[in-house]
C-alpha cells in the first residue's frame, strides 16, 4: 500500500491541480478527493525529475539513509520500560509491588520487591543500552560513507545519508554503488561500465552495463550534467533483481529503460575510472534493502520454554495460594474465630470467608519468589558473560586484516549449542573468491605437482620453493608456480607447451590496460579467464592488446600481432568458446576451450590415446576440486573460411532461426579438433574450510550451500569442500522445468533413499493440514549417504505450496543440499521452509548484501567480516572474518553457553522451589495465618546476594571439558540438538526435587526443634530460633547441591561458593546483634538468636541430617545413570578421562593421497562472453596504445630497470 501510495502522489497532485482549475481555483470536494486518492493508489510507478529535488521533495521519497536501531536519547526510557514490562515475570513483579502497598495483604515490606525489580530493569536498560549503541555506531559507518553529488555545478564531497532520489552522483573504480542509480554516462567507451554483484547475486564474473546514446553524450561535462532535466517514470520500489521497467523524458521524447541501464545499491565499480548515475531508489527503497528482508526479534528456545514454564509456575503458586486460602478460611472459621480477643482480625475483615480471600493475596507475595526476578537479570549477565568470551577469543581473532570476532547480540549465545541446519553462502564465505591457475596436462604430461628427492609426491606448502619467472620482464609477481619442469619445457621451445599458452594467450575476451609503463592489468569478465590470462602471461606468453581485429601478444620476448577473424563467443549451452586468428606467418587457427564432455565429443578421432591420458589427469584434478577446461586447436584452410565466413554472415542477417544456423556453423567449424590438453584452476577455498565442515558432519550439523552462483561452479566447490565425494550413493540433480517435473524427480529421490516407508500417490503429501499452522515433519534417516543439487527456476516451483513439503522431506533425508541461481530473497524462503517443518535450530552464514535475508531468516545469523561490503556483518548476530572460526563458535562456545545455561535453570528453579515451598508446608503449622518463614532480610537477600554468585560464577566459567577435547569429539555437540540438558521433563524433575527439599529442610528443624533444650537448660523451641537453622540448612544445601553440578572448579568458585556462606554467616551474626538492634530496634527483631543457636551441637548436626538427606539422592542416582544407561556424552568423558591418564602420543604423519573423480572437473563464471562487444569495437577506446604493429625486447633500455 505504502508503495502504491508513493506511486501514486504524482497522479493524485495532477489531478487536485487540475481539478482546482477546473473549479476556479476552489478546493475539489472531499469526495472527489477521496475518488483520486483511490485512483492514486492502483498507479504503481514513480516520477522524478534530475537535478530538480523541490519537485522530488512533494513526493516523500525515502532518503538514502538506513537505520536498524530502535531508540535515541529522548526515547529510549519509556520505550525500553514499555519492552520489558511486556514480560510476564516483570509485569507480575509490579503487580506484587501494588499488592504490597495494600496494608490489609501486605505480608512482606516493599523493598523486598522494588530493589531486586529495579536491579533487573537497569541491568537489562543498560544491556538494551550497549547493543543500541553499537546498531547506532553501525549504521553511522554506512550512512557516513564518502561520495560526490553534483549540486549547483559542481561535485559537492558528501555523504551517503545525505542522497536524495533525483541527485547525479559520481562514482570511480571499486566504489561501491550508493543508490539504485540510472546510469548516465561512463569513462569507457560508449558508456559501458563493468560491475561486479557478487554483494547481490553471488556471481564473480563481471557485468556489462550499458548508458542511453542520448545521456552517454554528456560524458563528464559538470555543466551539460548540471543543466540535464530529464523525468524518470518507472515501476514501485520492489524485489526483483533482474527486472526494471521505466521511462526517460528528454525535451519531451521517451526513451525506454530496463535493467541493463541501472547500476544497484550493493554492485562494486570495476575497471571503470568514473561513472555518473541518477539516483532513482535512495536507502529502504533500493533493490537491495527490498531483498534484505523483515528484521524480526530474535528468542531463543530456552526464552520461549521459559515463558511457558513462568506460566506453569504461576498455575501452581496459584494453586497453593487457592488450597493455603481456602485452609485460612476453615481454620477462621473452625478456631480463629473463638481467639478474636489476642488474635484479633484485621480492620475490615468481618468473616472468615474474606479472611481467606485476603490471606489468597498474602501467600502470593509471600511464595512470589517461586517466580524469581533475579532469574532474568541472572540470564542477561550469563549471556553478556559468555558474549566478551567470544569478543576475547584470540583463536578467533584474524590477524591479516585485525578482525576479532564480534558478539552484536547478547541474547542468543546457548542457541549456538542447539545447531542442526547451516544455511552458508558461497562466494566470499567458503571460497575467497581468488582463482588460481595450479595445474594442467600438456600433450600426456601432468604438471604442478610437486615431488622429493624420493620421487614422492610432497604437499606444497608455504616454504615450498617458487618457480623463478626473473626471464620474464612482464611477469606478474602476485602469481605463483612449483613445478620446474613445465618452466623447462617452456624455455626448450616444446612445441605442444607453446601452443598450450599461445591458446591461453588468444582465446579469451579479456581486456589489458596499462596504466604505467609495464605494470600490466587485465580486466577479465571472470576471475576464470584472469587467472588463465595470467598463467600463460607469467609463462612467456604476455597477452598485451587487443583492437577488433587484432590481438597483440609478446611471446618469449617477440611482439606478434594476430589478426582476429572471428569469436565464436562463449554461453552455458555451448560450454566453450572458440576464437579464429591468423598469426604474422599467415597460418589460419581455431583455438578452443569449454568442457571436457562436450569439446572431447569434437575431437578427431586419432586423439584417442592423448584423450585418455588426460581424461586420467581430469579425474585426479577433478578428485582435488580443481576447476577444469579442455583446450584442443585446429587449422584451418582459406578458402574453406571464406566460403564459411560467407555463411556465417547469412546465418547472422536470417530473419527465421537465426540461432539455430549459428549453432549449426559453430559445430561445422569446431569440429576435428586436436587435443592440446586440460587446465586446472583452483578455485581458493578459505583457510580450513574442508576441515571445519567434516568437524561439523560429525557433529550431526547438517550443511545447506544457497549460491546465486551457476551449477558446475557450486558443485565443484561442494566436492573441494568434501561436502560431495564420490563415496555417495547418489548425488541427486532437481532441473525440473515445471511444478510436475519438480514433484516426481523429489519424489524419484526420496523414493530410492526411503523406500521402505515410500507410499506412491498421485500428488505431494502436503494437502493434510490446515493453512497457516505449522506442520512438523519427523526426523527420517535415508538407507544410505547422499546429496542433492537444486537448480534456480526448480527451487521457484519447489518452494509454492504444494511442493514445500515433498522439498524439506527429500532435502533433509540428504547429507548435503545444494542451491544454485538462488535469489537473495529464495534463499530466506528456503531456511523459512525448514524452520517451519523441522524441529530445529538453523544458522545461516554469508559475506554480502545477497545473504542478508538469509541471516536475518535465520534462528542464528553470522556475517563473515573484513570483506567487501558490511551489509550482512550489520545484519548479523555474531560476525569474524574465516569460515573456519564457525566450528569454534558453536563446539566451544556454542556448547558451554548451552550447558552453562541450562545447568544455572536447573539449579535456579531447583533452589527457589525448596526455598519457596518451606513456606508452603509453615502456613500448615501456623493457621494459615501468611507468616513467614525466614527473616525478612534472608528473603531479600537470599536471590541476590547468598546464592546470586555461585550460579553465575558456575554459569561463566564451567565447562565439562576444555576447548581442545571440545573440537576432537564434536559427537559432544548432539545433546545441545536434542535439547537434553533442559526441557519440560528436566524442570519436573528439577521441581520433584525442590518438593523433597523443601520437606526435609522444613520437617528435619521442626524435628529437631520440637520440644528441645540448650545444653544449660533453657528452651530454644522458638520462631526465631526456628527460622535462623531453616534458613542456614536451606542455604549450606544448596551451596552443596552447587558444588556438586559444578565441572571446572577455578579459584573464582571456590571464592563465590564459600565466601557467600561467609557473607551469610557475617551478616547474620551483624544483624542479630545487640547493636543493631538498639540502633534499628523496628527492622531487625532477631536480637540474639544467632549466638544462642548456632552454638548448639545438636543443631549442626540436625543440618548435616538435611545435607545427607537432600544430597544423597542425587549422587546415587547419578552414579546409577551414567554406568547402567550412559549418555553419549557419558561416553565421551569416560573417554576423555582414559586418554588424559595415558602419555600423550604423536600420530603418523598421512600421506598425501590423489583422489579419483569419475565426474567432469568443469566449472566456468562466464554467462555469456564479451564477444560481441568486442568485435564490435563498443569497448575499445579511440586509441589503444598497442593499436599498430611494433617490436618488443625484454632488454630494451624501457625495461632493463623493472
Amino acid at each position: 500500500m505504502a508503495d502504491c501510495f508513493r506511486g501514486g502522489r504524482s497522479f493524485l497532485r495532477r489531478n487536485l491541480n487540475s481539478a482546482a482549475r477546473g473549479h476556479g481555483g476552489a478546493r475539489p470536494s472531499y469526495a472527489r478527493f477521496s475518488r483520486l486518492l483511490l485512483c492514486a493508489c492502483s498507479e504503481e510507478e514513480r516520477q522524478l525529475r534530475a537535478n530538480n529535488r523541490i519537485f522530488n521533495m512533494q513526493f516523500e521519497y525515502a532518503k538514502n539513509s538506513i537505520k536498524t536501531a530502535k531508540y535515541n536519547l529522548f526515547t529510549f526510557l519509556p520505550l525500553n520500560l514499555f519492552e520489558q514490562f511486556q514480560r510476564i515475570a516483570n509485569a507480575y513483579f509490579l503487580f506484587l509491588l501494588i499488592l504490597q502497598l495494600i496494608p490489609q495483604i501486605s505480608s512482606l515490606s516493599w523493598f523486598t520487591t522494588v530493589v531486586p525489580l529495579v536491579l533487573v530493569l537497569a541491568v537489562s536498560a543498560v544491556k538494551d543500552a550497549i547493543d543500541d549503541c553499537n546498531r547506532h555506531k553501525s549504521d553511522k559507518q554506512v550512512n557516513n560513507r564518502p561520495v560526490q553529488v553534483l549540486l549547483n555545478g559542481r561535485l559537492k564531497a558528501d555523504r551517503w545519508l545525505n542522497v536524495e532520489v533525483g541527485d547525479i552522483i559520481k562514482l570511480e573504480n571499486n566504489d561501491f554503488v550508493t543508490a539504485d542509480l540510472l546510469l548516465l554516462s561512463s569513462s569507457e567507451p560508449h558508456s559501458l561500465t563493468y560491475i561486479e554483484t557478487v554483494e547481490l547475486d553471488g556471481e564473480t564474473n563481471l557485468k556489462v552495463k550499458q548508458a542511453l546514446t542520448v545521456t552517454a553524450e554528456m560524458g563528464e561535462d559538470l555543466h551539460t550534467l548540471s543543466s540535464f532535466d530529464g523525468e524518470v517514470r518507472c515501476e514501485a520500489p520492489n524485489n526483483r533483481l533482474d527486472k526494471f521497467v521505466g521511462t526517460l523524458t528528454i525535451k519531451r521524447e521517451k526513451f525506454a529503460l530496463d535493467n541493463e541501464k541501472m547500476l544497484l545499491r550493493g554492485c562494486t565499480l570495476r575497471n571503470t575510472d568514473w561513472c555518473f548515475g541518477l539516483v532513482v531508489f535512495a536507502g529502504p527503497d533500493t533493490k537491495l534493502m527490498q531483498n534484505s528482508g523483515r528484521t524480526t526479534f530474535k528468542r531463543t528456545s530456552i526464552d520461549r520454554l521459559m515463558n511457558t514454564l513462568v506460566l506453569v509456575i504461576f498455575a501452581f503458586l496459584a494453586a497453593m495460594c487457592l488450597i493455603l486460602a481456602v485452609g485460612n478460611g476453615i481454620w477462621e472459621y473452625r478456631k480463629g474465630y473463638y481467639f478474636q480477643v489476642y488474635l484479633p482480625w484485621a480492620e475490615g475483615v468481618h468473616s472468615a470467608p474474606f479472611s481467606g480471600f485476603l490471606m489468597f493475596w498474602s501467600y502470593v507475595i509471600i511464595l512470589n519468589t517461586v517466580v524469581p526476578i533475579s532469574l532474568y537479570v541472572s540470564v542477561e549477565i550469563i549471556r553478556l558473560g559468555n558474549s566478551f568470551y567470544i569478543e576475547w577469543d584470540r583463536k578467533m581473532y584474524y590477524p591479516l586484516n585485525d578482525t576479532p570476532a564480534q558478539a552484536r547480540t547478547t541474547t542468543l549465545n546457548e542457541e549456538l549449542g542447539q545447531i542442526k541446519y547451516i544455511f552458508s553462502d558461497k562466494t566470499g564465505t567458503l571460497t575467497q573468491n581468488i582463482m588460481v591457475f595450479n595445474k594442467c596436462s600438456i600433450d600426456g604430461k601432468s604438471y604442478g605437482d610437486v615431488y622429493d628427492v624420493e620421487g614422492h609426491r610432497v604437499e606444497v606448502t608455504e616454504s615450498t620453493k617458487k618457480v623463478d619467472f626473473s626471464y620474464n620482464p612482464l611477469t606478474d609477481n602476485k602469481f605463483s608456480f612449483y613445478d620446474e619442469s613445465l618452466v623447462e619445457a617452456v624455455k626448450r621451445g616444446d612445441a605442444p607447451t607453446h601452443k598450450f599458452f599461445r591458446l591461453l594467450s588468444l582465446c579469451h575476451t579479456v581486456m589489458p590496460e596499462e596504466k604505467e609503463a609495464g605494470h600490466l592489468v587485465y580486466q577479465a569478465q571472470s576471475p576464470d579467464e584472469g587467472a588463465l590470462v595470467t598463467a600463460a602471461r607469467n609463462f612467456g606468453f604476455v597477452f598485451r592488446a587487443r583492437t577488433p581485429e587484432t590481438i597483440t601478444v609478446v611471446e618469449m620476448g617477440e611482439m606478434l600481432v594476430y589478426e582476429l577473424l572471428a569469436i565464436l563467443d562463449f554461453d552455458n549451452v555451448r560450454k566453450r568458446m572458440s576464437v579464429i586468428v591468423r598469426s604474422p606467418k599467415g597460418e589460419l587457427t581455431l583455438y578452443c576451450k569449454g568442457a571436457d564432455t562436450i569439446v572431447y565429443d569434437l575431437l578427431r578421432s586419432s586423439c584417442g590415446p592423448l584423450k585418455q591420458k588426460t581424461t586420467d589427469h581430469l579425474e585426479e584434478f577433478a578428485g582435488e576440486g580443481l576447476r577444469t577446461l579442455v583446450v584442443a586447436y585446429k587449422d584451418l584452410e582459406e578458402g574453406y573460411l571464406a566460403d564459411w565466413q560467407r555463411r556465417h554472415h547469412e546465418a547472422s542477417t536470417a530473419l527465421d532461426e537465426r540461432e539455430e544456423k549459428l549453432s549449426k556453423l559453430y559445430e561445422e567449424i569446431e569440429a576435428d579438433l586436436v587435443l592440446l590438453g586440460a587446465t586446472a584452476i583452483e578455485d581458493k577455498l578459505q583457510d580450513g574450510v574442508p576441515q571445519t565442515i567434516e568437524t561439523l558432519g560429525k557433529a550431526q550439523i547438517k550443511i545447506w550451500v544457497l549460491t546465486g552462483d551457476k551449477q558446475e561452479t557450486a558443485v565443484n566447490i561442494g566436492y573441494s569442500c568434501n561436502m560431495l565425494c564420490d563415496a555417495m550413493d547418489d548425488i541427486f540433480v532437481i532441473h525440473g522445468h515445471n511444478s510436475e517435473e519438480v514433484l516426481q524427480e523429489l519424489r524419484k529421490a526420496r523414493k530410492k533413499m526411503r523406500s521402505d516407508t515410500f507410499v506412491e500417490d498421485d500428488g505431494p503429501d502436503t494437502q493434510v493440514h490446515k493453512p497457516g499452522k505449522s506442520h512438523i515433519l519427523p526426523e527420517e534417516q535415508p538407507n544410505g549417504e547422499y546429496g542433492i543439487v537444486i537448480n534456480g527456476h526448480s527451487l521457484a516451483h519447489a518452494l509454492e505450496g504444494n511442493l514445500q513439503l515433498e522439498l524439506v522431506r527429500t532435502a533433509c533425508l540428504c547429507k548435503t543440499v545444494i542451491c544454485c541461481r538462488v535469489t537473495p530473497l529464495q534463499k530466506a524462503q528456503v531456511v523459512e521452509l525448514v524452520k517451519k517443518h523441522k524441529r530445529a535450530v538453523t544458522l545461516a552464514i554469508g559475506d554480502g548484501a545477497n545473504d542478508v535475508s538469509m541471516i536475518r531468516a535465520a534462528h542464528i545469523g553470522v556475517g563473515i567480516s573484513g570483506q567487501e561490503g558490511m551489509q550482512a556483518v550489520l545484519s548479523s548476530d555474531f560476525a569474524f572474518a574465516q569460515f573456519r572460526y564457525l566450528q569454534r563458535l558453536l563446539l566451544v562456545h556454542g556448547r558451554w553457553s548451552y550447558i552453562r545455561m541450562c545447568k544455572f535453570l536447573a539449579y535456579f528453579f531447583y533452589k527457589n522451589f525448596a526455598f519457596t515451598l518451606v513456606h508452603f508446608w509453615y502456613g500448615f503449622f501456623s493457621g494459615f495465618s501468611a507468616q513467614t518463614v525466614y527473616d525478612e532480610w534472608f528473603i531479600t537477600l537470599y536471590n541476590l546476594v547468598y546464592t546470586a554468585l555461585p550460579v553465575l560464577g558456575m554459569s561463566l566459567f564451567d565447562q565439562d571439558v576444555d576447548d581442545r577435547w571440545s573440537l576432537h569429539f564434536p559427537q559432544l555437540y548432539t545433546p545441545g540438538q536434542q535439547n537434553l540438558y533442559f526441557n519440560k521433563l528436566e524442570f519436573v524433575k528439577c521441581m520433584l526435587y525442590g518438593v523433597y527439599s523443601s520437606l526435609v529442610l522444613f520437617f528435619v528443624p521442626y524435628g529437631a526443634m520440637y520440644n528441645a533444650v540448650r545444653s544449660d537448660g533453657k528452651a530454644i523451641a522458638d520462631y526465631q530460633s526456628f527460622a535462623l537453622m531453616a534458613q542456614t540448612c536451606l542455604l549450606i544445601v544448596v551451596s552443596v547441591q552447587m558444588g556438586l553440578d559444578t565441572a571446572y572448579w577455578t579459584i573464582v568458585n571456590h571464592l563465590f561458593i564459600w565466601g557467600s556462606l561467609a557473607m551469610y554467616f557475617t551478616v547474620t551474626f551483624t544483624m542479630y546483634s545487640d547493636g543493631t538492634y538498639l540502633v534499628f530496634t523496628a527492622s531487625f527483631p532477631f536480637i540474639g538468636t544467632a549466638r544462642n543457636t548456632l552454638n548448639q551441637p545438636s543443631v549442626w548436626l540436625a543440618i548435616f541430617l538435611c545435607v545427607t538427606l537432600c544430597v544423597l539422592p542425587v549422587v546415587g542416582f547419578r552414579f546409577m545413570k551414567t554406568q547402567l544407561k550412559p549418555t553419549v556424552s557419558d561416553k565421551v568423558l569416560s573417554k576423555i578421562q582414559e586418554l588424559r591418564k595415558r602419555p600423550p602420543v604423536l600420530l603418523p604423519k598421512r600421506p598425501l593421497r590423489r583422489s579419483i573423480s569419475r565426474r567432469s572437473g568443469y566449472a566456468f563464471s562466464h554467462q555469456h562472453g564479451f564477444g560481441a562487444l568486442i568485435t564490435s569495437g563498443r569497448n575499445m577506446r579511440p586509441k589503444s596504445p598497442f593499436g599498430m604493429m611494433g617490436s618488443f625486447s625484454p632488454n630494451s633500455e624501457k625495461h632493463k630497470h623493472q
